[in-house]
C-alpha cells in the first residue's frame, strides 16, 4: 500500500513538474510574440511618419508653386497696366507739345501781323508827307491847279500801292501755302487715324488636331525624346498641354510651322515615331515645301499673264508666300501692287505687262537666299540685275522708296502703287515686322559664334535655342558659349523681359549593317 501511494505521489510531482516547465516555455514564446509586435508596430509607426511628411512636402511644394504663379500673374498685371500708364503719359505728353507748338506758331503769327501793321503805318505816314511836299513843289513849278496835281499825285500812289501790293500778296500766298500743306497733312492723318480698322496681325501659333489624346504620348516619346528631336529638327516649340485634341505649333517663322504641322500630319499618320524617322520626314517635307514654292511662283506669274521670268525670281515669288510686311502678307501686296500697276500704266497708255512685271518684283528684296545689310530695294535691283531683267524693271524696283534716282516712267508708277497698297487702313502693322526682325537679329547674333549649327527663337522671343556641333564645342565650352550669347544679346540688342539661352550639344554614333 505504501508503495502504490509514493508511485502516487511520484506520479502527481512529475505532472507538476511538466506543468511548470509548460508554463515556462508559454510564457516565454508569448514575451517573444510581444516583442515582436512591438517591434513591427514601432516599424509601422515610423513608415506613417514618413509617408505623412513626404505627403507634407508635396503640399507645401504645391501650394508654393501656386503662390508663386499668382504673384507671377498679379506681376504681369500691374507690368501691362504701367505700360499702358506709360502710354497714356507719353500720349498726353506729345498732345500738350502739339498744343505748344501751335501756340508759339500763333504768337509768331501775331508778331508778324503786329510787324507789317506797324511797317503800313510808318508807310502811310511817309506817304502823305510824299504828297505834300508833291503838291507844294508842283504848284510852283509847273503852276497846275490842286485838282491836276492831285490828279497826278493819284495816279503815282496807284502805281506805287500797287507795287507794294503785289509784294505783299505773294509773301501772303507763300506762307499759306506753307501752312496749308501743314494743315493738310494733319488733317490727313488725323482721318486715317480715326477711320483706320483694327487688322488682324498674322498669327504665330498654329493648331494641329489629332484624333485623340493618345497621340500625344506618342508625339512626346520616352522620356520626351521625340518632341525634343521634332523643336530640334524643325525649329518651332510644340506646346503639349491640355488642350482636347489639338497641339499648339508655335513660331514667328510660317515656312518652319508649316514644317513642323506637315511632318506631324505624316508621323502621326504612319503611326511610327521616333528620333530617326522624325529627322527623315521633316527632310522629306521641307523638299515638298521647296517643291510648293516653285509652284506658287509659277502660278502667281501665269495669273498675272507675266511670261520669261528666271527660276530664282519664280521662287523668290514663291516664297513671299511665307513672309510678312508690318503684318501684311507680302505675297499678296506684290500681287495687288501688280495689278494697280497694270492699270495706272494703261491708263497713261504706257506698257501695262512692264508695268505689272515690276510691281510684282519691287519686294523681292525682301527674300533674298542670303541677307546682306542693304536696304531691300537695293538688293531686289540687283537680283533682277543678275537675271537680265529689263534696265526699266530694275530702275522700277531700285527706285520704289527712293534708293536710286528713278530713270523711267514706270519707277513713279510702282512706287505709288506700293503706297496705294500699303496705306489703306488696316493693311500694316509695323509692330509685328519690327517683333519679327528682332527675333531674327537674335538667331542671326548667335549663329555668328564658331560651331553652332543651328539657332531657333521660341517662346515668343524669351527663349533661344542654340545647337553646336559635339565636334568643335566641348561641355566646358557649352557653358561658356551660352553666358556669351547673353551678354552679347544683353549689350547689343532691346527686348522686354529677359531672354535664356540654351545651348544644345549632342553626340549621335551611326552605324550601318550590310
Amino acid at each position: 500500500m505504501s508503495e502504490i501511494l509514493i508511485i502516487i505521489l511520484v506520479a502527481i510531482a512529475a505532472a507538476v513538474a511538466a506543468g511548470s516547465a509548460a508554463y515556462y516555455f508559454t510564457y516565454k514564446a508569448t514575451e517573444k510574440r510581444r516583442v515582436a509586435i512591438l517591434r513591427d508596430a514601432e516599424n509601422e509607426s515610423e513608415m506613417l511618419k514618413k509617408e505623412k511628411m513626404l505627403q507634407a512636402k508635396e503640399k507645401f511644394i504645391q501650394l508654393k508653386a501656386e503662390h508663386e504663379k499668382a504673384v507671377n500673374e498679379r506681376n504681369n498685371r500691374i507690368t501691362q497696366v504701367e505700360a499702358k500708364i506709360k502710354q497714356q503719359q507719353s500720349q498726353l505728353q506729345s498732345e500738350t507739345d502739339i498744343f505748344n507748338k501751335r501756340n508759339k506758331e500763333f504768337e509768331s503769327t501775331r508778331a508778324k501781323v503786329e510787324a507789317q501793321a506797324a511797317v503800313m503805318a510808318e508807310r502811310e505816314a511817309e506817304l502823305d508827307k510824299l504828297t505834300k511836299e508833291q503838291i507844294t513843289k508842283l504848284e510852283q513849278i509847273g503852276g497846275l491847279t490842286p485838282e491836276q496835281a492831285k490828279e497826278l499825285i493819284i495816279e503815282q500812289v496807284k502805281v506805287q500801292a500797287k507795287s507794294e501790293a503785289m509784294t505783299i500778296v505773294n509773301d501772303i500766298i507763300e506762307d499759306a501755302k506753307l501752312s496749308a500743306s501743314k494743315d493738310a497733312k494733319k488733317i490727313v492723318v488725323q482721318t486715317i487715324q480715326r477711320v483706320a480698322t483694327e487688322a488682324a496681325v498674322e498669327n504665330s501659333v498654329t493648331a494641329f488636331n489629332i484624333d485623340s489624346d493618345e497621340v500625344k504620348g506618342r508625339i512626346i516619346g520616352r522620356e520626351g525624346r521625340n518632341i525634343r528631336a521634332l523643336e530640334a529638327a524643325t525649329g518651332v516649340e510644340i506646346i503639349v498641354d491640355d488642350t482636347p485634341e489639338a497641339i499648339i505649333l508655335s513660331g514667328f517663322d510660317p515656312v518652319r510651322r508649316e514644317i513642323a504641322r506637315l511632318a506631324l500630319h505624316q508621323l502621326v499618320t504612319d503611326g511610327r515615331i521616333h528620333p530617326a524617322r522624325i529627322e527623315e520626314v521633316v527632310a522629306k517635307v521641307q523638299k515638298q515645301i521647296e517643291d510648293e514654292i516653285i509652284e506658287v511662283g509659277k502660278r502667281t506669274a501665269i495669273d498675272l499673264g507675266i511670261h520669261g521670268l528666271s527660276p530664282e525670281l519664280i521662287r523668290l515669288i514663291g516664297k513671299m508666300k511665307y513672309r510678312s510686311s508690318y503684318g501684311q502678307n507680302l505675297l499678296q501686296h506684290s500681287r495687288e501692287t501688280a495689278n494697280l500697276c497694270g492699270i495706272m500704266a494703261s491708263e497713261l497708255g504706257l506698257n501695262a505687262a512692264l508695268a505689272r512685271r515690276a510691281g510684282l518684283l519691287h519686294d523681292i528684296g525682301k527674300v533674298p537666299d542670303d541677307e546682306p545689310e542693304l536696304p531691300h530695294a537695293i538688293i531686289g535691283m540687283k537680283i533682277a540685275e543678275r537675271c537680265k531683267e529689263k534696265p526699266e524693271v530694275a530702275n522700277a524696283i531700285g527706285a520704289h522708296h527712293d534708293e536710286v534716282e528713278m530713270s523711267s516712267l514706270i519707277a513713279p508708277i510702282v512706287q505709288v502703287c506700293d503706297a496705294i497698297s500699303g496705306a489703306r487702313p488696316g493693311a500694316r502693322r509695323e509692330v509685328v515686322e519690327s517683333y519679327i526682325k528682332r527675333l531674327k537679329e537674335m538667331e542671326d547674333l548667335a549663329m555668328s559664334h564658331d560651331g553652332v549649327l543651328k539657332t531657333y527663337a521660341i517662346q515668343a522671343g524669351r527663349e533661344l535655342r542654340v545647337i553646336v556641333g559635339s565636334e568643335k564645342i566641348s561641355d566646358e565650352k557649352a557653358e561658356i558659349l551660352s553666358y556669351e550669347i547673353a551678354k552679347k544679346i544683353q549689350d547689343e540688342m532691346t527686348y522686354p523681359g529677359q531672354v535664356k539661352v540654351t545651348v544644345i550639344r549632342e553626340t549621335r554614333s551611326v552605324a550601318y549593317a550590310k
